[in-house]
């Protein structure tokens, strides 16, 4: 099975195939990101398709410069809120963006995001 939560593997490495992958998502280390200011946890990723579940960690005033993306993208604002071209998304609200759509998307009082992705975001 290619999918997989980095760093539990060995916490999953006696399930079956069809076994549930239960995630003590406190014990993930937060990862920084190449954009200041924002880092992730990687719930659960695909590297044979692309699929990723994240937790992104925004600080205030953080920014994630302008993206692509290649697929359809979901968001669900859990903290703060995220602020783009088009609108903003606050905690509780969620948001889902088409396959070509372009943004930048900026956390003025920081946030706490759960991602989904079907394939990686292309930055420019």
């Amino acid at each position: 099975m290619a999918a997989h939560t980095p760093g539990h593997e060995a916490q999953h490495a006696n399930l079956s195939p069809k076994d549930s992958r239960y995630v003590d998502v406190a014990s993930l280390p937060w990862r920084p990101t190449r954009f200041a200011g924002i880092d992730i946890k990687v719930l659960m990723e695909d590297p044979q398709t692309g699929l990723q579940t994240t937790l992104t960690r925004f600080a205030p005033g953080a920014e994630l410069p302008l993206h692509e993306h290649v697929d359809i993208e979901q968001s669900w604002v859990i903290e703060g809120r995220l602020v783009d071209e088009e609108g903003e998304v606050k905690a509780g609200d969620y948001v889902w963006r088409p396959k070509g759509s372009t943004h930048t998307a900026r956390a003025p009082e920081g946030a706490l995001v759960l991602g989904i992705f079907l394939r990686p975001n292309r930055f420019f």
